[in-house]
């Protein structure tokens, strides 16, 4: 048989431990451009631009 604790853990401490282990809400900027919300320190995806200046050409669904 494997080793078992000698006291049963208290909830504070088994949640203590557990404290970094939750997960954190995904945070958004809005573009200075569009004002689309977009990830930080990403090309925004609805303008394609980063910092100010244009990087990528981004294509527009067209409505068939």
């Amino acid at each position: 048989m494997p080793p078992l604790p000698k006291r049963k853990l208290s909830k504070g401490r088994r949640d203590r431990r557990r404290n970094h282990l939750s997960l954190n809400p995904i945070r958004f900027v809005l573009c200075p451009q569009c004002h689309a919300p977009r990830l930080p320190h990403h090309v925004c995806p609805s303008c394609g631009s980063y910092k100010g200046t244009k990087v990528i050409e981004v294509e527009t669904k067209k409505k068939e």
